[in-house]
C-alpha cells in the first residue's frame, strides 16, 4: 500500500509513473482498473464512474479503492488529475507574445520566468521515477543509436548526439535537411534504437521517424512531455520534461538538463570505457586545434 503521507500525483504524467511503479504489487483487480486509465485517458474527464468501471470490467468499488490506493481521497481527486492534463491545452506562440508584451512590469517577469524553470527542473526526478535506468540499458545495448529531433527540438538532440559522440562512435543525426529523410530513415533496424524528441505542438517529422522505427522493428526512446505524446504511445522507454513557461514559447531548459542527466548516466553504464574514448576524444580535439 502506497504510503498514504505522501502527497498524490497532480500531474497526469507522474500519475502513470506511479501507476508502473505500484503495479507489480497491486492485486488483480486493481491492475484491470488501472492498466484501463492509463490505456484509455482521454475516456475518464468525460465519462461517469460506473461507465468506466462498465468499460474496465471491474466494480466501481475497485475504482474508489484503486484511487485511494495511490494516494488519493477518492475518484474525483483521481479523476481530477486526468481532467485538468485535457484542460491544459496548447497555448498559441502569438497570443502568448501578445501577453508577454502587455506586461506593465517586465522585471516582475524574470523572476516569475526564473521560477517557473526552477520548477520544471525540479520535476524532473518525480517524472522519471524508474524511467531513466530502462533507457540508459536500452541505449546501452543497441547496435547503434540513431538520434532525432525537429525545429525546437532539434538543438537538445543534437547536444545528446554530441555528448554520445564524445565516447561513443555508433550514433548517427536523423536530420532530413534537404528532404532525405525518407532515405534516412532506411537505416534504422531491428538492432538498433532511435532516440526522439518532441513536444505540444508535435512535428510531423517526430512521428514520421517513429513509425519507421516501429515497421523496421526499431527500438524507440521517446523524450517528450507527456505519455499521451504520438511518438510515445509504442516506445519502449519514455523520458519525461515539462515545457511550462510564462513566456510566449515552450521551455526546453529541463529537457536540455534531462539530457545532461542521461548522458551521465550512459557514462557510468559504460564505465572505465568510456572514461578511455573521452580520454582519447579529448586529446584529438586538442591536437586538431578544435580548442583555442
Amino acid at each position: 500500500m502506497m504510503n498514504q503521507k505522501n502527497s498524490p500525483p497532480q500531474h497526469l504524467d507522474a500519475l502513470v509513473a506511479l501507476v508502473r511503479q505500484e503495479f507489480p504489487s497491486m492485486t488483480q483487480q486493481f491492475q484491470v482498473g488501472a492498466k484501463y486509465l492509463t490505456d484509455f485517458p482521454a475516456e475518464v474527464p468525460i465519462s461517469s464512474m460506473r461507465k468506466i468501471a462498465r468499460q474496465a470490467q471491474v466494480q466501481p468499488a475497485t475504482l474508489v479503492r484503486l484511487a485511494q490506493h495511490l494516494g488519493f481521497d477518492g475518484w474525483e481527486s483521481l479523476k481530477e488529475v486526468f481532467v485538468q492534463s485535457f484542460r491544459q491545452t496548447p497555448k498559441l506562440y502569438t497570443l502568448q507574445a501578445k501577453k508577454v508584451v502587455r506586461s506593465k512590469s517586465p522585471q516582475a517577469m524574470i523572476g516569475k520566468a526564473l521560477a517557473v524553470q526552477a520548477c520544471n527542473l525540479a520535476s524532473l526526478e518525480e517524472l522519471n521515477a524508474g524511467r531513466m535506468p530502462v533507457a540508459v540499458d536500452l541505449l546501452a545495448s543497441a547496435r547503434f543509436v540513431h538520434v532525432a529531433g525537429f525545429r525546437a527540438c532539434f538543438a537538445p538532440a543534437f547536444s545528446f548526439h554530441y555528448l554520445y559522440r564524445l565516447f561513443r562512435s555508433t550514433v548517427g543525426m536523423l536530420r532530413g535537411d534537404v528532404g532525405t529523410l525518407e532515405m534516412e530513415c532506411r537505416a534504422l533496424a531491428a538492432d538498433d534504437i532511435l532516440v526522439v524528441m518532441s513536444f505540444v505542438p508535435y512535428s510531423h517529422e517526430s512521428l514520421q521517424v517513429t513509425q519507421a522505427a516501429h515497421k523496421a522493428g526499431c527500438k524507440v526512446l521517446a523524450i517528450c512531455d507527456s505519455v499521451l505524446a504520438p511518438i510515445a504511445l509504442k516506445a519502449d522507454a519514455i523520458l519525461l520534461f515539462s515545457t511550462d513557461t510564462p513566456s510566449f514559447f515552450p521551455s526546453l531548459t529541463s529537457a536540455q538538463a534531462l539530457i545532461e542527466v542521461l548522458i551521465e548516466q550512459l557514462v557510468v553504464k559504460s564505465g572505465k570505457q568510456a572514461v578511455g574514448q573521452i580520454e582519447r576524444t579529448e586529446m584529438q580535439l586538442h591536437q586538431t586545434g578544435a580548442y583555442l
